[in-house]
């Protein structure tokens, strides 16, 4: 099943407004497309892990994380870690809010350096 079968799928079953169908749509046919360079970014963060070593939830919390780091401007970095975090503690293992935690900060900090964009915005 592709990604716009899986969201068509879930759809038939929930309803939510268009505007959150149309973001869903974006993030997990977005996050699809780019899962091969999403995939090496990860992979370069996460020591001693490989993506197929991951957990399944892990493993597509972080690349929905890393797609809206790379593809969504409109959503500010932090929020976008923030909410992987608390998506990782609240459907991962115990450890997996810290383990999404410890490669997206990493990542965070290779995208935007320690003072990234939403310091730069705090600041202001």
């Amino acid at each position: 099943m592709g990604p716009q079968e899986a969201v068509d799928l879930y759809w038939k079953n929930f309803d939510s407004p268009d505007e959150t169908k149309q973001f869903a749509a974006h993030l997990v046919e977005g996050t699809w497309n780019h899962r091969e360079k999403i995939d090496q970014m990860i992979g370069e963060f996460s020591e001693n892990w490989t993506i197929s070593r991951m957990s399944r939830v892990d493993r597509s919390i972080l690349r929905m994380a890393v797609f809206e780091l790379l593809h969504c401007p409109d959503i500010p970095p932090k929020v976008t870690l923030n909410e992987a975090i608390d998506l990782g503690k609240d459907y991962g293992s115990e450890n997996s809010g810290a383990f999404i935690n410890g490669i997206l900060d990493a990542l965070y900090v290779k995208l935007y350096g320690k003072n990234g964009p939403d310091d730069q915005q705090d600041a202001s």
